[in-house]
């Protein structure tokens, strides 16, 4: 991570960026950071709403302190009175459930332990002794998970190696990870059912799987919860932002965000008109979007007011 750990002032002024509406990805940048970090260190600390500077630097001082010992160590030591022999056996057995989902053998293996440590945090060193696997192997397999976002890396200070950890809103990640996955399913599907027609058998059957992943990948956003549907609200505040249309693409660069992040951010802003209120998202023919007034907001004769060039001319001398 840029920059090393977040520092008191660093979340003091993430707490005044999102104070003064700022998005992730501009508050992030006057700290010099990348997107995920601020965004990860505000949904683990209350939401954009409730996060609170000293409240948050207060819980990283816990993390910090927690025991750091490493899975190896605990393992053959038996700490805090565990059973070594079942210890190891369960995380064999986490492995395999990993690994029975997709995950690769190591990585599935490096994963467990990391779950499994108190600390929630392994070197490579620690890993290798552990795992009895050449060093190779765990630089492979971490850089795997990394790949996934489910595992980061961290300086030890005052030493040269690293250490790998998990942050405690993993799973939260992980299962909007999946969300986005299936809507991208969702839309190839779609895709095919529309090149083959849905008169035909493989046309329907890609529609029928379509609809199917449309509809997990939506139950899943709204399970995540508020910090879900933070990603519309921003994608919403940076149209309003920037005034004129942007297209998908050019909201990727913009936030630093990852397409399909905004692609399915968009897609939940247009579901759910009652939860973006007073503005709704609009689509232009030219493919790009835009923020605009919900309709019924506004009377005729309101809108008519403000759109007349006397009313223009009355606010800015009111002003």
């Amino acid at each position: 991570m840029p920059g090393g750990r977040l520092t008191s002032q660093d979340r003091r002024r993430i707490a005044s960026g999102l104070s003064d509406g700022l998005g992730y990805a501009e508050i992030a940048r006057e700290l010099g950071r990348p997107t995920s970090t601020v965004s990860r260190e505000v949904a683990r600390n209350g939401g954009p709403g409730d996060y609170r500077a000293g409240r948050a630097h207060q819980a990283a001082w816990r993390r910090a302190r927690r025991p750091k010992r490493g899975w190896a160590a605990e393992s053959t030591a038996g700490a805090e009175g565990r059973d070594p022999a079942a210890a190891g056996e369960f995380v064999d057995r986490l492995a395999a459930q990993m690994m029975l989902s997709g995950l690769p053998r190591m990585a599935a293996r490096v994963f467990a332990c990391l779950v499994t440590t108190d600390s929630g945090a392994l070197t490579a060193g620690e890993l290798v002794r552990g795992l009895r696997v050449s060093p190779a192997s765990v630089s492979k397999a971490v850089a795997y998970l990394e790949e996934l976002d489910v595992v980061g890396r961290a300086r030890v200070p005052g030493q040269r190696h690293e250490t790998y950890l998990i942050d405690d809103d993993v799973w939260l990640r992980t299962w909007l990870t999946s969300a986005r996955t299936n809507a991208r399913w969702s839309d190839t599907a779609r895709e095919g059912a529309a090149l083959f027609g849905t008169a035909t058998p493989a046309g329907a059957r890609l529609e029928q799987m379509g609809e199917f992943f449309a509809r997990l990948a939506e139950d899943m956003s709204g399970g995540a919860g508020a910090v879900a549907f933070d990603d519309a609200l921003t994608v919403l505040a940076a149209l309003v932002h920037a005034g004129t249309p942007r297209t998908a693409r050019e909201l990727s660069l913009a936030l630093g965000w990852p397409l399909d992040r905004v692609e399915i951010a968009l897609r939940d802003a247009e579901k759910r008109p009652d939860l973006t209120d007073p503005v709704v998202l609009r689509h232009t023919g030219s493919g790009a979007c835009t923020a605009v007034a919900v309709p019924d907001r506004l009377t005729a004769a309101q809108r008519g007011a403000l759109d007349s060039p006397l009313g223009r001319l009355t606010l800015g001398a009111g002003s």
